[in-house]
């Protein structure tokens, strides 16, 4: 009964109830979405409509178009603004979180162990008590106003140490790093050689994880950029300044700034399924 049961879960498809349980998922998880184009597809008078229909209207591409020409915006400076910001930022968090990690996980040094939990303890504090102290740092620096000063705070994250160290001190044998340093390889290429493949799945995850905080991040760019040279979503936010506001374009702007993140996923969600799941298996 064991191996009839075993067999059937290894080899075994899903039944029609766990379709019909994704199929919900998806739905709740695609009606936002949804929502945003039916409003962003339609004009002002169409969203106090009682009777709003649940087909999208034909005005999306006006808006959107008003909305990437809209001086007040200004979408190219900002869309540029968080590519280089998130992509920095991102690449940043993986490679010297993956250092931190392989230094953690895989080598014994004087205090390690309470330098690791002086990291995680810094989880605990709101971002908002730090927000002060940083913006009199970077104001010392000259920085504020400059995408630099969004960049520089986020180079890496207490949660990239953690988990990094985590995944590579289950899925990198010590021995394997030992038979490297025997045949001569020095500390840093076998990080570069042994501790980055190791971590490639867990890598992605947190790419995309960094990539996607940093995308919808607004308190602190709206308190450091300068208003000239905004992220996307400031850019966004002053579609909403005015005393009447078309929710139509502010929709409408939505669904454009989140394109590139659908693009994101589209391209990399093997990668990131990847992580999770070895992750989990490894946990």
């Amino acid at each position: 009964m064991a191996r009839r049961r075993r067999t059937s879960i290894g080899t075994g498809r899903p039944s029609p109830y766990v379709y019909a349980m994704l199929a919900v998922v998806l739905i709740a998880a695609m009606f936002p979405f949804y929502w945003s184009f039916l409003i962003g597809s339609g004009d002002q008078s169409s969203i106090y409509d009682q009777n709003l229909s649940w087909w999208p209207g034909g005005n999306f591409l006006a808006n959107a178009s008003e909305v990437i020409n809209n001086d007040a915006v200004k979408f190219w400076k900002a869309l540029s603004n968080s590519i280089i910001v998130s992509t920095v930022t991102a690449a940043s968090t993986v490679l010297l979180s993956t250092l931190a990690g392989f230094a953690f996980a895989k080598l014994r040094f004087k205090g390690s162990g309470p330098l690791l939990v002086a990291v995680i303890a810094t989880m605990a504090v709101p971002v908002q008590l730090g927000v002060v102290p940083l913006y009199i740092a970077m104001s010392k620096l000259g920085w504020t106003g400059n995408i630099g000063a969004v960049i520089l705070p986020a180079l890496v994250t207490a949660f990239g140490v953690f988990w990094m160290t985590q995944y590579l001190s289950q899925s990198l044998p010590t021995e394997l790093i030992e038979a490297a340093r025997v045949d001569g390889c020095s500390m840093l290429r076998t990080f570069w050689h042994l501790g980055l493949t190791s971590a490639r799945p867990a890598a992605a995850m947190l790419a995309l994880f960094t990539f996607v905080t940093t995308w919808n991040n607004f308190l602190w760019p709206l308190i450091v950029l300068d208003p000239q040279s905004p992220t996307l979503p400031l850019a966004l936010s002053l579609l909403q300044a005015n005393y009447f506001v078309d929710y139509s374009l502010v929709l409408a702007g939505v669904l454009i700034a989140t394109v590139p993140l659908l693009l994101l996923f589209i391209f990399a969600g093997r990668q990131l399924v990847s992580g999770i799941m070895q992750g989990a298996v490894k946990g």
